[in-house]
């Protein structure tokens, strides 16, 4: 089991943790140290004790604060759910008559030959 090496309001102690769990250690003491800083800079030098209980519970209200509002988003998530599921909407799609298709047929046909009579003449 690696030791590590913390800081913590200024004040450094030795942890053991599992091999591989360091990281997650730093990031946890990173986050204790956020909330002691600010009471060490406030009160000045507070007991060893007092300092990682105060910080230790100014970060299990922030972790009950975002506890709750994860569980007020699941029931939120639940109800949207359960909801049923909308009606398709019914679309009416407009038939062309199939004259029109005869007609632009027509067109595109004339147009070629017109453009074959034009090259014809270009080229002559």
């Amino acid at each position: 089991m690696p030791d590590v090496t913390i800081t913590i309001g200024g004040r450094d102690f030795q942890v053991a943790c599992q091999a591989g769990e360091e990281h997650f250690l730093r990031a946890a003491c990173a986050m204790l140290n956020a909330e002691a800083e600010p009471l060490v800079q406030q009160m000045g030098r507070l007991p060893e004790t007092r300092m990682l209980l105060m910080s230790g519970l100014m970060l299990a209200d922030k972790a009950a604060a975002i506890e709750d509002e994860n569980r007020q988003l699941k029931a939120r998530l639940a109800a949207l759910e359960s909801r049923p599921a909308p009606q398709a909407e019914k679309v009416e799609v407009p038939v062309i008559p199939r004259e029109v298709f005869e007609t632009l047929a027509e067109i595109a046909a004339r147009a070629e030959a017109l453009a074959d009579r034009v090259a014809e003449r270009g080229q002559a």
